[in-house]
């Protein structure tokens, strides 16, 4: 490097640069370190330095999730609103 700067604009939400800029400032430091350091780790890594993804639920938990609508909504499925009623019950 040979120590020359460059300045650049990044567009963001105004409360997401209020809330960054809490968190880098505890952290020691301010939003253009910290876009440095984001920078510097991604050309090291030759990425992104995490992990980018959507949170989908896979087929096992999906099948949960409609098992438990569907016991939810059926009016012959014992519930329980006492603990001990419940522990109880499974201990038979």
């Amino acid at each position: 490097m040979n120590g020359s700067t460059t300045n650049i604009t990044i567009r963001m939400d105004a409360n997401l640069k209020v809330q960054a800029e809490a968190l880098f400032n505890e952290l020691g430091m301010n939003l253009s370190t910290a876009f440095n350091i984001f920078v510097r780790q991604s050309l090291r890594e030759g990425a992104i330095p995490f992990k980018i993804h959507l949170e989908r639920p896979n087929a096992e938990t999906i099948a949960a999730m409609e098992e438990a609508k569907r016991i939810a909504n059926d009016p012959s499925v014992k519930g329980y609103t006492d603990i001990n009623e419940l522990f109880a019950e499974l201990e038979k």
